[in-house]
């Protein structure tokens, strides 16, 4: 098996895993990372067993497929070079600061027969996986994902740092189109939105709500789905998933039979497991799992909330006469 020749643009915190996966991978070779540090970029190099770069632009003639873990503010230019360059894509979550953006990336991809893959992780978290064969119609869906402030992602605002994660879980077992948004939140510690809730109702009648906050004092990852006769739980941190479903018989004393099922998987790795459908999907050239569609698709109803929120805070600023801080993804 000839192994896809790979490269990683970033090395900071979550790119150096990136690297790592990629220098463990059976199918992978680990060519080359960048990073703008350049002790850095050298200290992940020699790690994993490959050249450092200081410029993204050196990878081009020596990998076929790039991981781009770099700023928001920085992925259009970055993976949009990659694919003029005819290299395959994994591209980091937010897709882009835009939608424009977005969509250039995935019309350029489009027109030169390239893989694009948005970094969506939670689709390969195990318990995810395993919530597909459970789902019918769901109903009513509640998420949390709440966070110790780590300073890492403050780039963007929460909505676009963690709550994107549960947009694009959402959007992709709802089989219906979003009706409309209720969305709240503020800034506490950065001077973007660090505390957030949003109501997503669809067509179909469903209805999610979605809270996320990266000023937690402890940390979790859930959510919770409703459907006809049955309650699914999945805690992505524990990689864990709980089916209850009413039984055709009664219990005791008439009330309806239930039954609970519990499933872990304790020992897979999600990262892992996105990489390696990447590397997949470069051989096999068979669309990838995560689109550029998906990531622009969860793009959009994140900055819509973003927008909301931003209005909201706005209208207080003015009336306590105060400005609203800028930051690198400004929605407008």
């Amino acid at each position: 098996m000839q192994k896809v020749k790979v490269g990683v643009v970033g090395v900071g915190y979550l790119g150096q895993y990136h690297a790592e996966k990629y220098a463990s991978m059976a199918e992978a070779d680990l060519i080359g990372v960048v990073d703008i540090d350049k002790k850095r970029a050298h200290e992940i190099a020699e790690k994993y067993g490959a050249k450092p770069y200081t410029n993204y632009k050196d990878l081009i003639g020596k990998v076929e497929a790039v991981s781009v873990v770099v700023p928001t503010t920085l992925h259009y230019p970055v993976a949009g070079h990659f694919l003029r360059q005819g290299i395959d894509v994994l591209l980091e979550k937010p897709m882009t600061c835009t939608l424009s953006e977005a969509g250039r990336l995935i019309k350029l991809a489009k027109a030169k027969n390239l893989i694009l893959q948005v970094g969506h992780l939670e689709r390969f978290n195990p318990a995810v996986v395993a919530l597909r064969d459970h789902l019918e119609n769901p109903l009513f869906i509640e998420s949390h994902r709440l966070s110790t402030f780590k300073g890492r992602g403050i780039d963007v605002d929460v909505v676009l740092d963690l709550m994107i994660h549960d947009i694009d879980i959402i959007l992709n077992i709802v089989k219906s189109k979003l009706k409309d948004i209720h969305a709240v939140g503020v800034p506490v510690i950065t001077p973007n939105t660090d505390i957030a809730n949003v109501r997503l109702e669809f067509e179909n009648g469903c209805t999610a709500n979605v809270t996320v906050s990266r000023i937690s004092n402890k940390n979790m990852r859930k959510i919770r789905i409703f459907q006809p006769n049955a309650y699914l739980s999945v805690d992505y941190a524990r990689r864990e998933i709980v089916v209850i479903k009413k039984t055709a018989q009664n219990g005791m004393y008439g009330f309806p039979g239930i039954e609970e099922q519990v499933a872990s998987f304790p020992e897979s790795d999600s990262l892992a497991e996105e990489l390696r459908a990447f590397v997949s999907s470069v051989r096999t050239r068979k669309p990838p799992v995560v689109s550029g569609e998906d990531g622009q698709r969860a793009l959009h109803v994140a900055l819509k909330i973003m927008k909301q929120i931003n209005r909201t805070i706005e209208n207080l600023g003015r009336s306590l006469n105060m400005s609203l801080p800028e930051h690198a993804c400004r929605v407008s």
